[in-house]
């Protein structure tokens, strides 16, 4: 049988859910074709593989590419100034009444063109895509306005022309009440109801519709009717919330953001144990945003959910895979080594695969492939 690229004399950890643990094959191969998995297994099974190109692993670890599940990537200016005063005892409510916080990023956000806000959002891509990520998600939730909002769709969507890598988009317009309606919360969100999500979506620049469901954002009532209104124009809904019982019943998916536990010194860590035992699948991501996580490290990230939640070396790996495939909905093709999924692989040069846990400041990856196409 005939194949594209063959990548041989490798270990693989599949991460299928066919196969206990992280699914390891100790003597495996990978075949792609047209940009898809061809065969990924025990090089004793693939004997009949013919390829144009084989790339010799030398015994190195093939995971599947990472995948980045939630980020705000795009955005404008900087918040290192308060990061500064907040050091200094600054506190949020202190910044915010100062003319930062959230509303800070969107005037600039606002100001700036969509290629600005490219070339700003590329160094924060070319960095995740550095440790092997090839699926990354991006909100919007900085313009807090149609036109703005529009813009940082359009810029997460040009950062796929620019970087072999999936971008999936969410509109998070729900994300905090733009000055314009400081005293109407309401009427912010039948803005976003009547008239954002609808042209989100004539547009196609999303493919999910997120909300901010909180104290300090948008109340279950508001939210849902943001939802509502996603599903009336054929968008997936995701929401930043807790409710470990209400994941469960909704076989959703669990996503954790240490970076922003890190950053923010918060004290009480998620509910990590009630995950396992409802069987939550637990997803982990950078969080990448200027005020609480501006972090561009999935490999930092795993270290982070180990030391401070305690998750295994297992539950990193796949947060960052499998589960972080099914947060997005791309459970079906990527996150695993499978026949048939997209051909999303990263190669490392390391013994043991915890390593890419254990390691701080350590960037092992020997190379990527990306929908078949090798980048070492």
């Amino acid at each position: 049988m005939r194949c594209d690229t063959l990548w041989r004399n490798a270990r693989l950890a599949t991460m299928a859910e066919s196969h206990a643990g992280l699914g390891e094959v100790m003597q495996g191969v990978v075949a792609s074709l047209d940009g898809r998995i061809l065969y990924a297994g025990d090089a004793a099974d693939a004997l009949a593989l013919e390829a144009d190109r084989v790339i010799d692993c030398e015994g190195r670890w093939i995971t599947p590419g990472l995948i980045d599940c939630h980020t705000h990537l795009v955005w404008a200016g900087s918040r290192s100034r308060e990061f500064e005063l907040r050091l200094a005892g600054a506190t949020y409510e202190e910044l915010a009444r100062a003319g930062g916080g959230i509303l800070a990023t969107m005037r600039a956000t606002r100001a700036a063109s969509l290629d600005d806000l490219v070339s700003q959002a590329l160094p924060r891509l070319d960095a995740l895509l550095a440790e092997g990520a090839t699926t990354v998600e991006i909100k919007s939730g900085y313009g807090l306005n149609l036109e703005a909002e529009l813009k940082q769709l359009r810029a997460a969507r040009a950062l796929a022309d620019r970087r072999p890598v999936t971008i999936r988009t969410t509109f998070l317009g729900a994300h905090a009440v733009p000055p314009e309606f400081a005293r109407d919360a309401d009427g912010y969100v039948d803005l976003v109801c009547r008239s954002m999500i609808p042209a989100v979506a004539a547009a196609g620049l999303a493919d999910a519709v997120d909300a901010f469901c909180e104290e300090v954002a948008f109340s279950p009532p508001q939210v849902r009717r943001v939802f509502r209104a996603a599903e009336a124009a054929g968008l997936p809904v995701k929401i930043h919330a807790d409710g470990v019982r209400a994941m469960a019943g909704a076989g959703t998916v669990a996503t954790l953001l240490p970076g922003a536990y890190y950053f923010l010194r918060d004290t009480q860590p998620p509910p990590v144990r009630l995950l396992r035992d409802h069987g939550v699948p637990i997803a982990l991501a950078t969080d990448c945003n200027p005020g609480s996580s501006p972090l561009t490290s999935l490999l930092l990230t795993m270290n982070m959910a180990a030391t401070l939640f305690r998750l295994t070396v297992e539950e990193c790996l796949l947060g960052v895979t499998r589960h972080g495939a099914r947060a997005l909905g791309l459970q079906d093709r990527v996150g695993t080594l499978e026949a048939g999924k997209d051909c999303d692989l990263a190669v490392w040069d390391v013994e043991r695969l915890g390593d890419l846990v254990y390691r701080i400041g350590f960037n092992p990856l020997h190379g990527r492939a990306w929908r078949g196409q090798w980048i070492a």
